[in-house]
């Protein structure tokens, strides 16, 4: 069994470990910074959704890579919507309502998750908690809305914040009146507690791949 897929096997466990069913979990690779060789290892190890943060480096991979869908996972800076906007399967990290203008311009289908900053730390992306329910509500009218997505806390405990995205999107089914079934929170080191607060999906880099190169 080859690393990948060995540390695959100790992922999927520890979500079972976690109280959740493996199969209900989606695992986005966070494939920044490999070559399209990983990124195909990926695929045949049975990883079929793989993240970017760089629209450019995404971009360049899918046009050698094939049977993956391409998540976005990392800011998307506004001069970037027009190569970005139709081409991944979801954009994650969706966090003003500029950028939701622009993107519904383009392409007004495109699959998206709101970012929101639980964290609140100034130095990570997302809206604003208290800003939140408006964008949301922008969003379902203009794209293809399909959930929320957030970073943990850089220390401590990272329950809260999570469980307060799940709150949040919880109220905003309610307030739309239609499901938003992707929850993406929870990264290599906090993924348990995302899943504890009920994440559907968690964005995985060292915990498959390694400790990255410099």
């Amino acid at each position: 069994m080859s690393g990948l897929a060995e540390r695959l096997r100790e992922v999927r466990e520890r979500i079972a470990r976690a109280g959740r069913n493996p199969d209900d979990v989606t695992i986005v690779a966070v494939t920044k910074g490999l070559d399209a060789a990983a990124c195909r290892e990926a695929i045949d190890a049975g990883l079929a959704v793989l993240g970017e943060n760089r629209v450019q480096e995404a971009l360049e991979k899918m046009a050698v890579v094939q049977g993956a869908a391409w998540h976005l996972i990392g800011h998307l800076q506004t001069n970037k919507v027009r190569q970005a906007a139709g081409r991944f399967a979801l954009i994650q990290t969706v966090d003003s309502p500029h950028l939701v203008e622009a993107l519904a311009r383009i392409a007004p289908a495109q699959p998206v998750l709101i970012e929101v900053n639980v964290a609140r730390e100034p130095q990570k992306s997302g809206v604003d908690p208290g800003s939140a329910h408006e964008l949301i509500d922008t969003a379902a009218r203009m794209l293809d809305l399909k959930g929320l997505m957030a970073m943990g806390p850089t220390r401590g405990d990272p329950g809260p914040a999570f469980r307060e995205l799940a709150r949040m999107r919880n109220e905003a089914e309610q307030r739309l009146g239609r499901a938003l079934p992707w929850l993406s929170m929870g990264m290599s080191g906090d993924f348990e507690a995302a899943l504890a607060a009920g994440s559907t999906m968690v964005r995985l880099g060292q915990a498959l791949f390694g400790p990255r190169p410099n």
